[in-house]
This record gives C-alpha cells, structure tokens and sequence, in this order.
C-alpha cells in the first residue's frame, strides 16, 4: 500500500469512526416520553450566548443541565429557543435536538 492510500484509508476510518460516534439514537417512544416530560417540568431557558447549537458542539459548564427522570436514557437536557437539546452529562456534548 502506498502511502498516500495509507493516509487515504486511515482518514476516512477515523472520519466514519467520529461520524458513527456521534450518530445518538434517541427512540421515537423515549423521545415521545422526553417531549412529556419536559412540558410537564418546565425549567428556565438556557442562556448559551456564544455557542452554537448543533450535535455535538459542547456546552460550558455555567449551563445547568437537567435529568430526564421518567425516560430510560443517560442523557441530560436543556431547553434553548423552545428546543430540546440532549446532552451527554460526562462531555457536556449536544447528542440530540428535538
């Protein structure tokens, strides 16, 4: 193999190895528990000035995340611009917008 097919393959290995990372499946019954959940628990929005919002952009540790306790799933959410953003609790990183 030569090393620009090396280099080649190694790329995209790692690029479908993060793609496949970050590809979260929430399932339409957790999500349907998750929309219940979060309409019945209101909580202030979060203030996120300055972040993107988007799978897998990280949010700063002033967000307060919080638990989903009625769903079956790791994640913690927030609430931005009348969205539901999933966040991986270890990370901080956004998995899944509803």
């Amino acid at each position: 193999m030569t090393r620009h097919a090396f280099v080649a393959t190694t790329l995209a290995m790692l690029l479908s190895g993060s793609a496949f990372a970050q590809d979260i499946v929430v399932s339409p019954e957790q999500e349907t528990v998750i929309r219940e959940y979060v309409t019945k628990h209101k909580v202030a929005p979060a203030d996120v000035t300055g972040v993107e919002i988007a799978v897998g952009a990280t949010l700063p540790e002033s967000v307060e995340l919080h638990a989903i306790e009625e769903a079956d799933v790791k994640y913690r959410y927030v609430v931005v611009d009348g969205k539901t953003v999933l966040v991986e609790p270890e990370t901080r990183k956004i998995v899944h917008i509803m």
